[in-house]
């Protein structure tokens, strides 16, 4: 039996019946302040693959690429393979792997807004030393300050905009995560094909206009008010309240307002989130922590993101012509993401996770076989194949940006309890970075092996993470947060484990 069929009944109906009060300005404000956070996040994944594919910036601080680049004739697969180019991209991850598990417990004593306040100047400062880099320390440290940035941002952002929307809004508003991340990356592919025009120094604009979303997300998190969530849970009940009425538009707040209380209470009798996480109760949770994070990265989306443009020249296109189709695909993924906010609060998580997975599994293989067909190591592809190329990846990136795309970071910051909510999203954060700084260090070295069979490599993983969302995922759609633990008692999976 498919795991979910049978969640959402009387765990969703009976509660969230309780709970009145309607979508508020101030809710839309606060949401849309705050995931802008995301489109640090998005403008670094798309701002990366651009600048390291400019030959001013390869010959100040990746001499070596510069020069193995002149001799793209030699093999298209392996011009760009170097693990001092990768370590460039790859460092900042590693830093915000770091960085969002001390964010979590910053995060559940000070609040959410502490988190995105200090990521954005984290970001500002990292954004100001790449700018100004002379030496690749200078490049580095940078990098890892960014990463610090995103680790607390990644961290704290998700978890307030599932506690601060309407549970029959959840996922909609959630995803506006999701939305800043992926213009983030539209805007850095336009910055990039602006700027590597501007020589010699097109590549620190680049980097420096990273200062721009910091400083939004900086200011915008001064303004902003904590979740009711967090207020109560360090024993600010009264001032709780009075902002869940204001968010809600309503004084008829008792249900939800007893749910956090409730959940606070529990919260507070836990000292060692990330030690309780590990008990039996909580496995579920920890699977699909650990889970969705690690497939969305396996889908091999951050691959062609982060080194578009490095991709696109391998297969023969001129520069200008590679980013402007890294620019097309960053386009494509932020209108797609419009998709999934459209329906993923009537159609559900599951319903778009599996029909996306479809869709990916088909792109990859097709791309697969064109190139292998194709594309040898010392060819390029004709014209007409390389628009089928670039036409495909859309098609893959749109199927990413209604599916796993959000709901990577959507499902799990809703399914946590309370009492371990911080520790499980700096879970998640940390998995999430930590593979993307594998893909990140390891995918050029991957393309140079595995060549064409690198689409194949990604296929075969998203071929798995659909069977695992159709067997191991229930429905989340329209279930208060904070009654999110007794769906996993009624899964077909589960409920051996948690009730036993």
């Amino acid at each position: 039996m498919a795991g979910g069929s049978f969640t959402t009944g009387a765990v969703s109906k009976e509660r969230a019946e309780q709970y009145k009060g309607r979508v508020t300005p101030f809710v839309i404000v606060a949401c849309i302040v705050a995931a802008t956070g995301g489109s640090l996040f998005g403008y670094d994944i798309g701002i990366s693959g651009g600048v390291t594919s400019m030959d001013d910036f390869l010959k100040e601080f990746f001499p070596a690429v510069y020069r193995q680049k002149l001799h793209a004739h030699e093999n298209n697969y392996c011009k760009y393979d170097n693990q001092g180019l990768a370590a460039f991209t790859s460092s900042l991850y590693i830093a915000g792997l770091i960085a969002s598990l001390m964010a979590s417990p910053v995060t559940r004593k000070y609040g959410r807004r502490a988190s995105i306040i200090g990521g954005g100047i984290s970001f500002l400062i990292g954004s100001a030393l790449n700018a100004s880099a002379v030496n690749l320390t200078m490049l580095i440290l940078g990098r890892v300050m960014l990463g610090v940035g995103i680790g607390f941002g990644n961290q704290a952002i998700p978890l307030y905009l599932s506690e601060m929307a309407p549970t029959h809004l959840r996922g909609g508003l959630n995803m506006l995560f999701q939305v800043a991340t992926t213009l983030g990356i539209f805007t850095a592919n336009m910055v990039n094909y602006g700027t590597q025009k501007i020589k010699p120094w097109g590549w620190r604009l680049s980097l420096g206009l990273a200062a721009v979303p910091a400083l939004l997300m900086t200011v915008g998190g001064i303004f902003l008010p904590d979740t009711p969530n967090s207020l109560i849970e360090r024993g600010l009940m009264e001032k709780g309240r009075k902002l869940l009425e204001k968010i809600r538009g309503t004084n008829e707040v008792d249900a939800e307002f007893q749910d956090m209380v409730d959940a606070s209470e529990l919260a507070n009798s836990i000292k060692h989130p990330f030690r309780n996480i590990l008990e039996r109760r909580y496995r579920p949770e920890l699977v699909m922590a650990i889970f969705m994070p690690t497939f969305q990265i396996l889908t091999g989306i951050n691959s062609i993101l982060f080194y578009a443009p490095v991709l696109f020249q391998s297969m023969g296109f001129g520069g200008d012509a590679s980013l402007i189709s890294s620019a097309l695909t960053g386009g494509v993924l932020a209108g797609s993401t419009f998709i999934s906010i459209a329906t993923v609060d009537k159609l559900g998580r599951r319903v778009l996770l599996i029909s996306g997975g479809a869709q990916m599994i088909t792109c990859q293989v097709i791309v697969a076989i064109i190139l292998g067909v194709k594309f040898g190591a010392d060819q390029e592809l004709s014209k007409g194949f390389s628009i089928l190329v670039v036409v495909v990846i859309c098609l893959f990136v749109v199927a990413f940006g209604w599916s796993w795309g959000p709901l990577g970071w959507t499902v799990p910051s809703e399914i946590f309890p309370l009492e371990i909510r911080s520790a499980g999203q700096g879970i998640t954060v940390a998995v999430n970075l930590l593979f993307t700084f594998i893909i990140a260090q390891a995918f050029l070295a991957l393309l140079c092996s595995f060549k064409f069979g690198i689409f194949l490599f990604f296929a075969g993983w998203i071929t798995i993470m659909t069977i695992f969302v159709y067997l191991f995922l229930p429905e989340t759609k329209g279930i208060p947060i904070e009654e999110m633990s007794f769906m996993w008692r009624k899964h077909w999976f589960w409920k051996r484990i948690c009730l036993n």
